[in-house]
């Protein structure tokens, strides 16, 4: 959700600075981040190496943040003398989750906004239940204070449609309302909320974006799709700094738990830029941070040099990805097809979806950002917005060769076989939001893009078969971070309802596992110090409690015991 995301985290800056008031500036900075014991022995264990012949060992040794030794007990020998010795009592040792793909800190909104997810995630089932649920918070909160809720889906409650301005104003017109879709891309405010953003039945479309109007009487509905959403946004998530804080601690603790230790925020402005390299250089944040500025802000900005991210740069923080939205969400209706949607949206048989940018603008974009030999990480569901992407790609590959481009197609949701050829002819790699199939599959089969193209989402095992190198994401908070579930989906594919969700396209475990350790790292150009279990790389550190390599339908049952960054336990189960 990257609409949503920035405006939330404008205030990150300031809550951190006041935060180092409070604590002290010259203490905070001098205190940094953890100190690693000197040397550390995990032994006794399944030690899954990820490196490229896919070694299992059943020790590993660690010096301060780094790896000195892979092997058995006698490898260790000579650092057991003065090691801190962890027996992993027959667990699985693997490397740190990489998040490819997400929008940290967005999983800790949910402490204070209103979760309206419907079974699995949440209990809404209703549009009386979304109201309820509205009305409870709002009683705690003083008239003219916002009340914002994350996760309805329109296809999983009993009206089997959106919200509508009405019935938030039935909630309140003291309160401004706003309600974000399960799918991030769209929202539903109230008419309170759209008269503070300067809305009205007379406002143009933004590129990219739809404010929705009832056919019949052309009155707001509410409704805004996509960049439409932003003014909305912009003035509804202006948190407190406690709010703020509340957020950023969640997510963390919901990160470091889930055995994450390189997360993502995937399309930001300079604010959050800027605040989350703070938080990181003070050791705040206690994993690693891919961040990737959002071209629509401040892509110009980091081209010309105003923005320097290269001088943001360390171990623990890299910035040097620039973001491109090119289309929406399939479970939206505002993905990009090739051809129409299963289920006409809104009675037009030749419904489509549409492109964030017209194709030849699009390239301009491409070509600019490629000519700078900058990498690019492109949002791309719908197998129209794969076209375009490789349309503009080929272009600037052609006035530019680049070797190794890596050019990251973020969700590569619809890709076709001949996408997939494209693509390794190219330089692209894709990452694919595999959970689809389990949180959305039954409805993509049923409604949105029907039985055939549905059993073809998320194509794993056809871009393996073709040497493509790809990840796997959750892009969180769309769905929780829940890297066990991510690698259940992407071996088994099965949906809520039991139904298996394009079997030719699962892959085996390891295979999804190094989709979300070696080759995610690869993906980002780290893979010479992340990604893999080997002598002189960070010691970067999951241990599960049993066999990911065992019976796949057991692989959601694996629970996360410890995490480690940089030789540095950040969660420990208990």
């Amino acid at each position: 959700m990257p609409q949503g995301d920035t405006h939330l985290l404008k205030k990150l800056l300031l809550t951190l600075f006041v935060l180092i008031a409070l604590l002290a500036i010259t203490a905070f900075f001098t205190l940094g981040r953890p100190t690693p014991p000197d040397v550390q022995v995990f032994r006794n264990g399944q030690v899954l190496t990820m490196d490229g012949q896919n070694r299992i060992a059943s020790a590993i040794a660690v010096r301060e943040d780094r790896i000195v030794a892979v092997g058995d007990d006698s490898d260790m020998a000579p650092y057991l003398e003065e090691a801190e010795v962890h027996d992993l009592g027959g667990k699985t040792l693997l490397p740190g989750f990489i998040d490819a793909h997400g929008h940290f800190p967005g999983t800790g909104v949910a402490a204070v906004t209103v979760d309206l997810n419907s079974p699995p995630i949440g209990t809404i089932r209703s549009i009386d239940d979304i109201q309820q649920a509205l009305r409870t918070f709002a009683a705690g909160r003083e008239p003219g204070q916002w009340v914002l809720a994350l996760g309805y889906d329109d296809t999983l409650i009993a009206e089997h449609r959106h919200p509508t301005r009405e019935e938030l104003d039935a909630v309140s017109t003291e309160h401004p309302i706003f309600v974000t879709h399960v799918s991030g891309h769209m929202g539903v405010a109230n008419s309170r909320a759209l008269e503070l953003a300067g809305i009205d039945r007379d406002s143009p479309n933004p590129e990219g974006g739809v404010i929705v109007h009832d056919r019949d009487s052309g009155e707001l509905t509410g409704l805004l799709e996509e960049t439409a959403m932003a003014p909305v946004q912009a003035l509804g998530m202006d948190f407190s700094v406690g709010e703020i804080l509340t957020m950023l601690d969640t997510a963390i603790a919901d990160y470091a738990s889930k055995g994450v230790t390189t997360a993502q925020s995937g399309g930001v402005d300079k604010g959050v830029l800027e605040g989350l390299q703070l938080a990181s250089r003070i050791g705040y944040i206690p994993f690693r941070l891919e961040i990737w500025p959002f071209y629509k802000m401040i892509g110009p900005q980091v081209l010309s040099g105003e923005i320097d991210v290269a001088a943001m740069e360390s171990e623990w923080f890299h910035a040097d990805t620039i973001k491109i939205v090119s289309d929406g969400s399939i479970q939206g209706y505002t993905g990009y097809l090739s051809h129409p949607y299963h289920t006409p949206f809104r009675e037009d048989e030749n419904y489509r979806g549409y492109p964030t940018f017209e194709r030849e603008k699009l390239a301009d974009i491409v070509a600019e950002i490629h000519r700078a030999g900058i990498q690019m990480a492109i949002h791309a569901n719908g197998d129209g917005a794969i076209d375009d992407v490789i349309y503009a790609f080929e272009k600037a590959q052609q006035a530019h060769p680049v070797e190794d481009p890596r050019l990251i197609l973020i969700h590569s949701q619809m890709a076709r076989d001949d996408q997939l050829d494209a693509m390794k002819r190219l330089g692209i790699t894709p990452s694919f939001f595999s959970a689809h199939t389990y949180y959305w599959g039954d409805r993509h089969r049923d409604i949105f893009i029907g039985p055939e193209r549905a059993m073809h989402i998320s194509p794993t095992r056809s871009a393996g078969e073709r040497g493509l190198r790809y990840s796997v994401h959750l892009d969180s908070p769309v769905v929780p971070m829940d890297p066990i579930l991510l690698l259940w989906s992407t071996v088994n594919r099965v949906s809520t309802s039991g139904q298996v969700i394009g079997a030719d396209e699962r892959v085996p475990a390891m295979d999804a596992l190094r989709a979300m350790t070696i080759d995610a790292a690869w993906q980002i150009f780290r893979e010479d110090e992340l990604g893999s279990l080997e002598v002189g790389k960070y010691a970067d550190l999951v241990v599960l409690d049993g066999d990911p390599l065992g019976d796949p339908a057991d692989l959601r049952d694996l629970q996360v015991v410890r995490t480690v960054v940089g030789g540095v336990t950040i969660y420990q189960r208990h």
